[in-house]
């Protein structure tokens, strides 16, 4: 065998070594996905005549969108999970008045069409993988264009400013809110903003295959909320329906 055959064997063993290590390092490192602890709804605050309701997990999704390059074709990434909580108080009489407590999210549990992905995203992304990383949190501050009055099946628009906290990082955003009042005891909306990764040092490791991820990152809140004041309660009560 001759040394320049040697020398190319030895670079490719060296490679898929690397390749190797790599991958059981994202494996690992991306822990198993499930959740270390119940979520928990923070109580909102609560004007006279308002009801506080509560969003239903099981009939909610919180996911975030962007798109990459895949092995050479555009690929648009969603990731979602239904692990997601929080409390709004609604006063139907003055809607001005109403307010919305914390909304804490369990991103250690998102889940994209790829299982290594979402080990990446564990481990190296959001390090959700980590107990003091695994909720990001929105807690609301100004509540903007609500209407003067809300009717029972027609949906209103607003916008709520807040902090959202992403590992050890906040930053102020602004998520566009519509809204629908489906009964006195059950509202549906959506909720939309969009963030950049620079915003939270979100950095995409390397990957073979993987080129051109996006800046800007979509955050989507599809939620239903019941009136009741406990994630469990809450639950119950939709079970039970």
């Amino acid at each position: 065998m001759s040394r320049t055959v040697k020398i190319i064997i030895g670079i490719v063993a060296a490679v898929a070594l690397a390749a190797a290590a790599g991958f059981l390092y994202v494996y690992v490192s991306g822990g198993s996905g499930e959740a270390s602890t119940p979520l928990t709804a923070e109580a909102v605050d609560v004007t006279e005549g308002a009801t506080v309701f509560t969003i239903v997990p099981e009939e909610s999704l919180v996911s975030f969108e962007l798109d990459e390059v895949l092995m050479g074709q555009p690929k648009t990434v969603v990731g979602t999970t239904d692990q997601v909580a929080g409390q709004i108080s609604v006063n139907p009489t003055s809607p001005t008045e109403s307010q919305m407590g914390t909304i804490e999210v369990n991103v250690r549990t998102l889940e994209t069409d790829s299982s290594m992905r979402d080990r990446a995203i564990r481990g190296q992304v959001l390090q959700s993988a980590q107990d003091e990383f695994e909720f990001v949190r929105f807690i609301p501050g100004e509540i903007t264009g609500m209407p003067e009055s809300v009717t029972i099946g027609e949906p209103f628009s607003f916008q709520v400013t807040g902090d959202l906290a992403i590992r050890a990082i906040t930053q102020a955003v602004t998520f566009d809110v519509t809204v629908t009042a489906v009964s006195e005891d059950r509202i549906e909306g959506s909720a939309q903003t969009t963030i950049t990764r620079s915003m939270y040092e979100l950095t995409i490791p390397n990957a073979p295959n993987v080129a051109d991820v996006e800046e800007e990152v979509l955050l989507t809140i599809e939620f239903v909320a019941v009136a009741g004041d406990s994630v469990e309660a809450t639950a119950e009560a939709v079970a039970g329906a």
